[in-house]
């Protein structure tokens, strides 16, 4: 599993990072008991079905030192992935008070406090600004683009993972906004694309 990782990431992975990994997975399978944070049935391939599928992302980032805001990050999907993966600071962006609880034990066990930080608030709240923009399972495109917006700069990447809806999406955007927009092949799934964009703004503003 760890060449596979690899392969998507597109990056070398060492022992220790990818034991790291193996610890996340430990916490989510654990609190995965307690509350709802994937589906059960995917459980049983979850390397594939959630650690790799958020790995890929870490393949688009232009910089290593890029800032990452993962909104709705959930059970740490794809944020925490990404912030193992990587030197980037990662800010963690959920408003449900347990799921916040657990990324922020998750982010003290994994010792990621220096540069991962989480936020129990909607990401409508949040200052600030950053270099990728991503969001797993979270809502729409243009609803995504819509509630962190503010959050962006013109030269931001937004990478969001979608699924069958992805075509569909992405035109629902652009009737929207305009910019760079773009589906990436998913690397681990047939059915899935990623969106990329750049550049967005609002269609009608300066």
């Amino acid at each position: 599993m760890r060449s596979a990782i690899e392969a998507v990431a597109g990056r070398d992975v060492s022992r220790e990072t990818f034991d790291l990994l193996g610890r996340y997975v430990t916490l989510l399978t654990q609190e995965n008991e307690r509350q709802n944070l994937v589906a059960r049935s995917t459980i049983d391939d979850i390397w594939q079905r959630h650690i790799a599928d958020s790995a890929q992302l870490v393949r688009f980032a232009q910089r290593p030192d890029s800032s990452w805001l993962d909104i709705g990050s959930g059970a740490g999907l794809p944020g925490l992935v990404i912030a193992i993966l990587t030197e980037a600071p990662m800010t963690l962006v959920e408003p449900r008070r347990l799921r916040a609880e657990f990324l922020a034990r998750a982010v003290q066990e994994l010792r990621l406090s220096g540069r991962v930080a989480v936020h129990a608030a909607k990401v409508e709240r949040i200052a600030g600004k950053f270099d990728v923009i991503t969001a797993r399972a979270v809502a729409s495109v243009e609803s995504l683009l819509s509630i962190s917006h503010h959050l962006s700069t013109d030269k931001t990447l937004w990478l969001f993972p979608k699924g069958k809806s992805a075509q569909s999406e992405l035109d629902e955007a652009r009737a929207k906004w305009q910019g760079d927009f773009r589906l990436e092949t998913s690397l681990t799934s047939d059915e899935a694309a990623i969106l990329v964009a750049s550049g967005v703004r609002r269609k009608g503003r300066g």
